[in-house]
């Protein structure tokens, strides 16, 4: 913490040449400090909807509001999975 106020201007200049910095307390990691990414795409590669699908299935709830919804299938397919 003492080397990032004291030398905040450096640090900055790592993080923005891409270095990633861990921030420590008391020699203990609390924090990274990493470079902006540039801008993310909103789409999610069809491969990793799949594995979300699969690890974290819809809200039951969620599911009969959606089947509410004037025009909606009631169901989501996403072809591969």
């Amino acid at each position: 913490m003492q080397e990032l106020r004291d030398r905040t201007d450096l640090v900055l200049a790592a993080v923005q040449a891409g270095e990633r910095l861990t921030l420590t307390s008391d020699g203990k990691p609390v924090a990274d400090i990493v470079p902006c990414s540039a801008r993310r795409s909103p789409w999610v590669p069809a491969a990793e909807l799949c594995r979300i699908r699969r690890e974290v299935p819809a809200d039951a709830e969620l599911l009969a509001d959606l089947r509410e919804v004037p025009g909606h299938p009631g169901h989501m397919r996403v072809r591969g999975c």
